[in-house]
């Protein structure tokens, strides 16, 4: 371990937080496009304004067209260092003022001070210290700030378009010790036609509204239903199922609410599924046998309340990199004419169109249903264990930490998804919740300056 880089970066605690509240200062939410601002007014002033503190540090910063900023320590880079300016909005039920850096001991709070603000400037000291102790590198290192990520990294998509990825890419916009693998997603939306005349009958239903979230709500409108009639064998039905359902007389029809449990779609174990619950509960009321309840029959089938590998679809799959596929059934409605229904799953390496896309078309075509569009299946992304910048990576992290480096495999995707050879390098610590996205987002600055320590360190040894 080269002593000097960690001594140079403690010494510049003061600069590091003079930088980030620069940065913070800045509400860098994404807009409306305007004129050579593609996310907006704040993500151009948080890039001009990353811009100005890159050149008071010694670089030439070149701007893509407020798309991304890139800043270059060395020639002929090999290893690209990539953060955002970005941030989400702000929300509700701040005890600090967001877009105001507040210093409580070693923590700081506001928006972006983790994500990815932090991280960011973290990366740019690690840049600095490189320099200032061990001089100009062998094949130098390259660090890219964009202001797309929050909203679909649309900006590496333009900045990739001018320039080519390099041979290794660290972000530091997602956990220790290091994300080597983010499994693939399929996200089918289907269609079909459905009617009833009958008497007692579904006039609609309306379940999760995005494919990516476990529907912790889902609803339905029952024509010529009486609450009282059904209380005893819907309560019944609810409990075995684990969700709480209510209902309510409204005239001659009786509305069904049915409340579940919230969670993102690549942990949807994590979640109890109101849509699939709200199926299981239609079923079992007196309904008649038509095409619509038949819909349901074949949904229920196919999509069970607790399923969430895909073993009733016949796409279960599992394999030792990445682990198990997982499966939400995020989106469901009916409007008396017609059902719309999606779902998301996140891939091992193992799937593929074969063994997932096409079965599940073949028994949704069976109950009538089709793709909107014709979905592509996004590939996994993986580097192996054994490359260069994961073993230097991790090696780092436990000399640094005391901690076992390991790689982790994720449903969810970080920002170098689609770059080939990068990996997720940080920044947030095992066991703490940073409040990224919520209230009151904080910043752990000893953890910070021990991220711009691990950076240094891996610059050190893969580009000196």
């Amino acid at each position: 371990m080269n002593k000097a880089l960690n001594d140079y970066i403690d010494a510049r605690r003061a600069d590091f937080l003079s930088d980030l509240r620069r940065l913070v200062s800045i509400n860098s939410v994404r807009t409306a496009p305007a004129p050579g601002m593609p996310f907006g007014e704040g993500g151009a002033k948080a890039l001009a304004e990353a811009a100005s503190i890159l050149t008071e540090h010694g670089y030439a910063p070149q701007n893509f067209d407020n798309y991304a900023l890139e800043a270059t320590l060395g020639e002929h880079p090999d290893l690209l260092v990539l953060a955002h300016l970005d941030v989400v909005p702000e929300g509700d039920d701040w005890t600090y003022e967001p877009y105001r850096l507040t210093e409580d001991g070693s923590t700081v709070y506001g928006r972006g001070t983790t994500d990815d603000k932090g991280p960011a400037v973290a990366s740019l000291l690690a840049m600095d210290a490189c320099r200032a102790v061990l001089g100009q590198p062998k094949t130098g290192v390259r660090l890219v700030l964009g202001s797309g990520e929050e909203t679909g990294s649309e900006d590496m998509e333009h900045y990739f378009s001018r320039r080519p990825a390099l041979r290794y890419t660290l972000s530091p916009d997602a956990s220790y010790p290091l994300i080597n693998l983010e499994k693939g997603r399929f996200a089918p939306l289907f269609k079909k036609t459905a009617a009833s005349d009958a008497f007692i009958r579904v006039k609609e239903i309306k379940g999760g509204e995005t494919q990516n979230i476990v529907p912790g709500k889902a609803t339905a409108l029952i024509s010529h239903l009486n609450a009282q009639t059904v209380a005893k064998l819907v309560g019944e039905t609810s409990a075995r199922l684990g969700v709480e359902a209510r209902l309510e007389n409204r005239g001659e029809d009786l509305f069904i609410l049915v409340k579940g449990v919230t969670a993102h779609a690549s942990e949807p174990e994590k979640g109890v599924n109101a849509q699939t619950a709200l199926i299981k509960i239609l079923l079992a009321l007196p309904l008649r046998a038509d095409d619509v309840r038949e819909t349901l029959e074949g949904l229920s089938r196919i999509l069970p309340h607790g399923d969430v590998t895909g073993e009733a679809l016949g796409v279960d799959r599992t394999d030792e990199e990445s682990g198990r596929l997982t499966l939400n059934f995020g989106v469901l409605s009916y409007d008396g004419k017609e059902f719309t229904g999606g779902m998301d799953l996140r891939l091992p390496i193992s799937a593929t169109e074969y063994n997932v896309k096409d079965p599940i078309a073949e028994k949704l075509a069976a109950l009538g249903f089709a793709f909107v569009g014709d979905p592509d299946l996004r590939p996994v992304h993986y580097v192996p264990p054994t490359s260069d910048l994961v073993k230097t990576c991790l090696s780092v992290y436990e000399e640094h930490t005391g901690q076992k480096g390991e790689c982790l495999a994720i449903g969810g995707g970080t920002y170098v998804h689609d770059i080939p050879g990068g990996v997720a390098f940080g920044v947030e610590f095992p066991g703490k919740d940073y409040r990224i996205h919520g209230a009151d987002e904080y910043a752990d600055v000893d953890e910070m300056l021990l991220t711009a320590k691990m950076y240094a360190h891996v610059i050190a040894r893969l580009c000196y």
